[in-house]
């Protein structure tokens, strides 16, 4: 594709070398730094986009975008569509040269990213939020610029934005911890992926470019398969800086020449990635951000012995969505697997499941409800330092003579669905018991206050990453006198828990529907 005389790819170097006077008038370098995972695997190094003058990249293609507007365009204002990061950029660029500009955002957009538009464009924007999606905010933008005769500014799809991204490229060849061996670069409407692959394979023809998308919203992918920008008929949005259901026609074009392969990762290998970003370098990384490093940690084996370049594109995240990633399963280190084992229902069987299958494992969820006056079906989820010890914990499970059953990923499992029967219990007792996050203090518990005295009746437990680890136990007792003298003679202290309080009387009622 030739514009101004020019072929689309020498164009973009050409304005990739303007952005580099423009972009710096609102915003600083950001730093290129090591991570180290542990184990073996690439030498990984992150672009510190998420500390940029709006914690994410789009600053960069925004602003190089807007500084080129004529003087009546920019007295007619501008009108864009974001889900967070673009707005961002446009709203610092519109207080800086003094445009009007006006953002659509969808309805489902994060707190956090709104009050960020305000805060980098003050009077100077106004946030309309419309439809539930990218694309719905894209086209009442478009209406708006067509009746108004304000400048659209692309995210994406745009020459000026695609250059004014490709400076972070630039700055990767200037730090001089080059050559790299490849480049993960996430994938949106690939406007940041067109840009810093022209440039690095400009300076580096060797590279690797690798593009990577979720697989809920693998747009440029499917570009790529069918040799032209399709739209997607659904776009998971776990990853909502990247959600988007159709790639840009002109990232495509210079896409489709300059990314070797594409990648796609799941939302738990994700938030595997945004943990380990934490961990490594205190960067807390949005769902976007983190996409590249996870492909790349889904690949470490193949990747032994290179060097590997990522960018944390962002950090905008709304912190009740970071707090349930932290509690995810696929944010955890060691490997898991969540399984439904059948115990008979009767004294001290649990225990036993405990003392011989789960020795040495970490029961990281703990959830069962009384159904049955013969058998029980507690649910765990198990984490471990190896796959391969999970993997043998079913062989484990059988040559106790335990059934089991696999309910990892299970929907009653995550929204925490704990049915009891009341009618089944004789006299219950609940507790709420606060005991030291280490190997053993649960189980301790259970075998030296509990055993021989009651039946479980039910236990939700899930773990939080404090070190204090909090449980809502039920407990069935033979008679009302055997359940008085427990309750009186328990400590409220005791080693290896904090604490240990009877439930009071109406919240027991309510559990077991009474």
């Amino acid at each position: 594709m030739e514009r101004d005389g020019l072929p689309l790819d020498r164009r973009l170097r050409q304005e990739i070398l303007f952005a580099r006077e423009r972009v710096y008038r609102f915003g600083e370098p950001t730093p290129l730094e090591r991570i180290v995972l542990p184990g073996p695997g690439p030498e990984i190094w992150v672009k510190r986009e998420d500390v940029s003058p709006i914690k994410a990249y789009k600053w960069r293609g925004a602003c190089n975008r807007m500084a080129v507007l004529t003087h009546e365009q920019r007295a007619a204002g501008v009108v864009t569509a974001s889900a967070g990061n673009h707005a961002q950029g446009v709203a610092l660029a519109a207080r800086a040269l003094g445009v009007q500009s006006r953002i659509y955002m969808p309805r489902s957009t994060p707190k956090v990213k709104q009050n960020a538009v305000l805060h980098h464009g003050g009077s100077h924007v106004e946030i309309l939020l419309s439809g539930d999606s990218y694309d719905e905010a894209v086209t009442a933008a478009l209406d708006d610029a067509k009746s108004t005769g304000a400048t659209y500014v692309h995210a994406y799809d745009d020459l000026q934005v695609m250059a004014g991204q490709g400076t972070l490229a630039d700055e990767v060849v200037l730090s001089g911890h080059g050559p790299f061996d490849a480049a993960y670069l996430q994938i949106g409407g690939g406007g940041m992926a067109a840009g810093v692959s022209s440039w690095l394979k400009t300076y580096w023809p060797e590279i690797e470019i690798v593009g990577v998308e979720g697989i809920g919203q693998a747009s440029m992918k499917a570009a790529l398969e069918a040799d032209k920008p399709v739209p997607l008929d659904q776009v998971d949005i776990f990853c909502d800086g990247t959600a988007v259901r159709k790639a840009g026609t002109l990232p495509f074009e210079i896409c489709r020449d300059t990314i070797d392969r594409m990648e796609t990762v799941t939302n738990a290998e994700v938030s595997r990635a945004i943990r380990s970003l934490w961990e490594g370098l205190r960067c807390v990384s949005e769902p976007s951000g983190a996409l590249g490093l996870a492909a790349v940690m889904k690949n470490r084996a193949q990747l032994e012995g290179k060097r590997v370049l990522v960018v944390v594109s962002g950090s905008n995240i709304d912190f009740l969505q970071l707090g349930l990633i932290a509690q995810s399963e696929g944010s955890a280190q060691s490997a898991s697997r969540t399984i439904r084992v059948r115990i008979p229902e009767r004294p001290g069987t649990m225990l036993d499941l405990l003392d011989t299958c789960f020795e040495g494992f970490n029961i990281a969820d703990f959830q069962y409800g009384k159904l049955d006056d013969a058998e029980a079906w507690p649910a765990f989820t198990i984490t471990a330092e190896s796959a391969e010890a999970i993997a043998a914990l079913p062989e484990k499970l059988e040559a106790h003579g335990f059934a089991w059953e696999d309910l990892t990923g299970a929907v009653d499992i995550a929204f925490r669905a704990i049915p009891l029967r009341g009618d089944l219990l004789g006299h219950p007792a609940f507790l709420r018991l606060d005991f030291y996050e280490r190997p053993g203090a649960l189980h301790d518990f259970l075998d030296k206050l509990v055993r021989g005295r009651a039946s479980l009746c039910y236990f939700n437990y899930r773990q939080s990453g404090e070190r204090i680890g909090r449980a809502l136990i039920g407990l069935d007792f033979g008679s009302e006198a055997a359940r008085d003298e427990f309750l009186s003679t328990v400590p409220e202290h005791g080693e290896g828990y904090r604490s240990c309080k009877p439930v009071d009387s109406e919240t027991s009622a309510r559990l077991i529907g009474r």
